[in-house]
């Protein structure tokens, strides 16, 4: 059975969006990202994705995931309310709107994967969901080396004492990020 694997980009300061929302700052290398370690073996073993609505949201076309998106793999939106209209899909990239929680989309992800890792991506709620909830095995943070003073954090809230960490590698990458990888062992 495949991983839950938690991917986030935060600033050297731990926020992962700026005090407007923005994540410009810390994604400004995403072409280079691309042809990286990290992502070639993330595009590699990934089977499905679990992602936020928010997320979702900052395609400005839904339709520009179906042969453009990283991971052409089934994905399960975390949301309240489905979308009125439902995303191009393809044979590979298929659209599942969650309305009823983390575990549930993680549940239908596993399945989804077939034996590959499930990746978490998204804002700081379905992460801290996952993490609440014990559902990640792997922790994957990029740090950018900027200082953004201000916005979300991504483990603001979280309860140090529910999990420890075991750090895997750690590796420089163009632009200054820094990818370090850990497992988490929850108590």
């Amino acid at each position: 059975m495949g991983k839950v694997i938690l991917g986030m980009t935060m600033s050297l300061d731990g926020f992962i969006n700026d005090r407007s929302g923005s994540v410009g700052a810390l994604y400004h290398d995403l072409d280079a990202l691309q042809d990286t370690e990290p992502m070639r073996e993330a595009k590699q073993n990934t089977g499905a994705v679990v992602m936020g609505r928010n997320a979702f949201a900052m395609a400005e076309d839904p339709d520009s995931f179906a042969g453009d998106y990283e991971f052409q793999v089934p994905i399960f939106v975390l949301t309240h309310v489905a979308p009125k209209k439902h995303p191009k899909e393809t044979n590979e990239l298929t659209f599942t709107f969650v309305t009823d929680g983390i575990e549930s989309a993680v549940e239908q992800a596993r399945a989804a994967a077939d034996n590959k890792d499930v990746t978490v991506i998204g804002g700081a709620s379905v992460a801290q969901q996952c993490l609440k909830a014990g559902l990640v095995d792997e922790l994957q943070i990029d740090i950018m080396p900027v200082l953004l003073c201000g916005g979300l954090r991504l483990f603001e809230g979280i309860d140090v004492e529910q999990f420890q960490l075991e750090r895997l590698t750690a590796m420089e990458l163009p632009s200054g990020r820094t990818h370090l990888k850990f497992r988490l062992i929850t108590h």
